[in-house]
């Protein structure tokens, strides 16, 4: 007797797959986290600390652009022309908690938390590792970002755009999750 084989979950980066495609982009590569039911923890990020904000959505974009692209950087005309959308409706939770109760308990705060707090920090981190030098964008209405990226294709901004969605949880139980796409004209 054989043991069934694993079929992971459908892709969380699904929905926003079939809304960037409901646009008229081409969806150009996937990539989410969690991703199967041995994920627990994205891989810790060198320079972020204490929370798992950063990567979160380091490890979803890693996962995308790697389906499209192997290892990074991506090609150097390529990169030029590919924009960074983040979306995530209430950013880094646990890092804000943390900060919010050293400042409450009156203890140091560590500089590195301020410096990762604003989640520009790791859209730039993603754009040095991959070589990704077009417009970065981050927005708090997820349901925003497609349009915001389609834009930035349409007004010749960008060729492509990494649309990652990030939710970190801030309720017992709850997972964090993270997706992405690479949306282009196709």
């Amino acid at each position: 007797m054989t043991a069934p084989a694993f079929a992971p979950p459908p892709s969380a980066a699904r929905p926003l797959a079939e809304r960037a495609t409901a646009g008229g982009l081409a969806v150009l590569a996937e990539g989410c986290w969690p991703q199967s039911p041995y994920d627990d923890r994205p891989p810790g990020l060198p320079g972020f600390i204490e929370s798992t904000f950063s990567p979160l959505v380091a490890e979803a974009a890693e996962r995308c652009l790697r389906a499209r692209y192997g290892e990074p950087p991506v090609d150097p005309a390529r990169g030029e022309r590919t924009a960074i959308v983040l979306l995530s409706p209430l950013g880094d939770v646990s890092g804000a908690v943390r900060v919010a109760r050293a400042v409450d308990e009156g203890t140091r705060v560590t500089p590195l938390l301020f410096f990762q707090s604003v989640p520009n920090a790791v859209a730039g981190y993603l754009a040095a590792r991959w070589g990704l030098a077009g417009p970065v964008v981050c927005l708090s209405a997820a349901e925003e970002g497609l349009a915001v990226a389609a834009q930035l294709i349409e007004e010749g901004d960008a060729d492509e755009a990494l649309v990652v969605l990030a939710h970190q949880s801030y309720l017992d139980g709850e997972p964090d999750r993270a997706a992405a796409v690479l949306i282009g004209n196709g």
